[in-house]
């Protein structure tokens, strides 16, 4: 079920852990430092975050996965409900014999991240949001079909790039059916509550521009969404507003994610 890593650092922990019908591929560096757990986009592998680790560097215990049948060897499921991926940070930390973590998480991830804290206030240490969570009514029957219709045309090519790890072992319904979730979660009546009632730091790291699948500046019509949940919650503010894109933030601005990071621990720290 597990094995240990001998290719960087002797402490390093990588293995699959079980979880209801599947099992998820996890990366933990060990160690004394404060527990940082990485929340993926909603088809991203834990990869993406390397920068970012390497950025804060050995003094923190980094944590990262795979969800449900993301990467090469995170498992299939019949589960890949918003719900299911919330559980999952807690499977993960409890396999990891982890109590309390400070969470970061790209796009999908950040509202995970942002459910999590808020539901887990004893166990939440703080959380970095990389643009995502922003709570925005942008989904409408039209763009339901237009999501549909996008996933189904980009179906014809997934089997062809899925030995790469880079796209999930999901069809196109599947994947449209979980992105159509995301815009019922991300409804302001649904997602404002949430944030409204976090209490720990968090940290926004905002992007510019468009995402894969906006048009024009839909995406920062629904960044300006977050005015009114600072306004509201002061335990929440914008860390940075970086210059790349939605999909570029991770590789272009890790810098600005890690020293969100440094921020929401110190406060954090100053809570306890």
């Amino acid at each position: 079920m597990t094995k240990n890593s001998t290719t960087s650092n002797a402490a390093t922990w990588t293995g699959t852990v079980p979880v209801d019908d599947t099992e998820l591929a996890v990366t933990d560096t060990g160690g004394p430092g404060i527990p940082v757990v990485y929340l993926n986009g909603q088809f991203a592998t834990q990869g993406y975050w390397r920068r970012v680790v390497a950025d804060l560097g050995a003094g923190w215990r980094h944590i990262t996965y795979d969800e449900r049948a993301r990467g090469r060897t995170s498992g299939r499921s019949a589960d890949y409900s918003f719900e299911a991926a919330v559980r999952d940070v807690d499977a993960v930390l409890a396999a990891r014999g982890v109590d309390r973590a400070l969470v970061v998480g790209w796009s999908y991830g950040a509202f995970v991240g942002a459910h999590w804290a808020a539901r887990n206030p004893e166990r939440a240490l703080g959380a970095v949001l990389v643009d995502g969570a922003f709570p925005y009514d942008w989904l409408d029957e039209a763009m339901e079909q237009r999501i549909r219709k996008q996933f189904r045309q980009w179906g014809r090519f997934l089997p062809l790039l899925r030995p790469t790890g880079l796209t999930p072992r999901m069809t196109a319904d599947e994947m449209a059916d979980c992105n159509i979730e995301l815009g019922r979660i991300s409804r302001e009546r649904e997602l404002g509550p949430v944030l409204d009632g976090i209490t720990v730091p968090v940290r926004y790291v905002v992007a510019s521009g468009s995402s894969l699948g906006s048009r024009g500046d839909e995406q920062e019509r629904i960044r300006t969404s977050l005015d009114a949940v600072t306004a509201r919650n002061p335990l929440i503010a914008v860390g940075a507003k970086v210059a790349s894109n939605h999909g570029g933030v991770l590789k272009k601005d890790f810098a600005a994610i890690a020293a969100a990071v440094r921020e929401v621990a110190a406060l954090g720290g100053e809570r306890n």
